[in-house]
């Protein structure tokens, strides 16, 4: 959607708060052995206080409040019984809709001491999140987004699921535009000012291929290599971005 107005802005921003707290809550709470199932639970106890309901649950009927995805499971995860172990990456990705709006952010979490390349690879996701900020203003291509993440991200000696990326967000989960991950000649769309979209780098450690599991849900690595998330929902302007999900 594009922001038309104080009252559209404002109900993003409530949006985009509510996910910021469900994400800080649900951040704290990661441990060893507490299980994706209890994890969505903290994120749904957030979510109901503050009068929010869950954006995948409501358009696609996801079987769960909200997406965690472990090691190789890259996006949409779907929260049972597994307990987290030193060593894991769990991904938070969390999108709610309030009074119409909705947001998106996702972030990946260390669970205990962790390897030297599962931290750079946390860490190359946000940088590649950084990046994109830079291209992230209007008038440049969504292309140029991912172009920018992509480049940080092989820099990091890493690769992108080219599968995977943002999207148009507002009054629906998924709208226009398509924002890639790497540099699409095919994504020639140009930022306009007021546009939200979603700039989510997705990474692997591995190849970057990947496929859905067998539960139609779960998108896991092809080679099974551990892979990293980092996501918010922003308003483009001139200059750099409104993070409506960001503290």
């Amino acid at each position: 959607m594009s922001i038309n107005g104080p009252e559209e802005l404002a109900g993003m921003r409530a949006a985009g708060a509510v996910v910021r707290f469900m994400l800080s809550a649900m951040k704290s709470a990661v441990r060893v052995g507490i299980t994706t199932a209890e994890l969505d639970e903290v994120g749904a106890g957030v979510m109901r206080q503050h009068g929010a309901r869950s954006a995948p649950a409501l358009v696609y009927k996801f079987p769960g409040v909200n997406c965690i995805s472990v090691n190789d499971e890259a996006v949409h995860g779907v929260p049972g019984q597994r307990a987290l172990q030193t060593g894991d990456l769990v991904k938070l990705d969390v999108t709610v809709e309030k009074d119409g709006f909705m947001a998106d952010a996702a972030v990946t979490v260390p669970v205990g001491e962790v390897t030297e390349e599962r931290q750079r690879l946390i860490a190359c996701a946000e940088r590649a999140f950084a990046k994109a900020m830079l291209v992230a203003r209007a008038g440049f291509r969504v292309s140029e987004i991912g172009r920018a993440v992509e480049r940080e991200v092989r820099r990091c000696g890493f690769s992108v699921i080219r599968d995977l990326g943002g999207h148009g967000i507002g009054r629906t989960i998924h709208e226009e535009p398509r924002v890639p991950n790497y540099a699409d000649p095919d994504a020639t769309y140009v930022l306009t000012e007021g546009l939200v979209i979603t700039v989510e780098p997705i990474i692997a450690a591995g190849s970057g291929r990947a496929f859905v599991a067998p539960d139609k849900w779960t998108v896991v690595t092809a080679d099974h290599r551990p892979s990293a998330h980092y996501e918010h929902t922003l308003v483009i302007t001139k200059g750099a971005p409104m993070v409506l999900t960001a503290a």
